[in-house]
């Protein structure tokens, strides 16, 4: 009986029309491609980009869903701001190919997010989206109201969802980031082998 369960399971996986796991680094490339798709290349000038600029996201909170060999298909972060006082995550932009849309590829990024946010002890979850939509997922504006972006923003799309009931319990003032800062890139160390090594003479090709 068990045999079957797992036989049952494996085509199920094998039959699944995308995968959700961890964004690796060889993802940071079509991640970008896809962003500047879905938000145009002006996206890095938008409001919520200041929450994000020069910080980590937040350990194991980004996330990628894949087909087809692993290619990139949707794209989710999730960042660590300041809500008034109150810590709390920022969602970064939600991305989807759009030759994946209507496969469920968007909600299922966001709820894994959110299962891996409250899994690792975050309280709440603060994004500027469609309130219809994320309503969903049980996101509200009960409790952003007093709240603010750094800069121009609809109040009607500032929502928050409770992973901690309270958590964002008297949240007033602006939203700031509160990451860790991105580390620079080091620079390739020559070995003492390649400075030593002369480089190659050139050959000329024959007439």
């Amino acid at each position: 009986m068990t045999a079957k369960r797992n036989t049952a399971a494996a085509l199920i996986r094998r039959a699944a029309p995308f995968a959700i796991r961890a964004e690796r680094a060889s993802d940071v490339v079509a991640r970008e491609a896809l962003l500047d798709a879905c938000f145009g290349e002006n996206r890095q000038a938008r409001t919520c980009q200041r929450l994000r600029d020069g910080r980590a996201p937040a350990q194991g909170l980004s996330l990628a869903a894949v087909r087809q060999g692993d290619r990139l298909v949707g794209t989710v972060r999730l960042w660590h701001v300041s809500a008034g006082g109150r810590s709390a995550l920022r969602r970064g932009p939600l991305a989807v190919d759009d030759d994946c849309r209507g496969l469920g590829v968007g909600a299922a990024l966001m709820q894994r997010a959110l299962a891996v946010a409250k899994a690792r002890g975050h309280g709440a979850v603060i994004l500027l989206g469609d309130a219809p939509y994320y309503a969903r997922f049980g996101f509200t504006a009960a409790k952003t109201g007093e709240l603010s972006l750094p800069g121009a923003f609809e109040r009607d799309r500032l929502l928050g969802l409770e992973l901690v009931e309270g958590a964002l319990d008297g949240a007033w003032g602006m939203i700031t980031p509160a990451g860790a800062p991105l580390l620079p890139k080091r620079p390739l160390l020559k070995t003492k082998a390649s400075r030593s090594r002369k480089a190659p003479l050139a050959v000329p090709h024959a007439a």
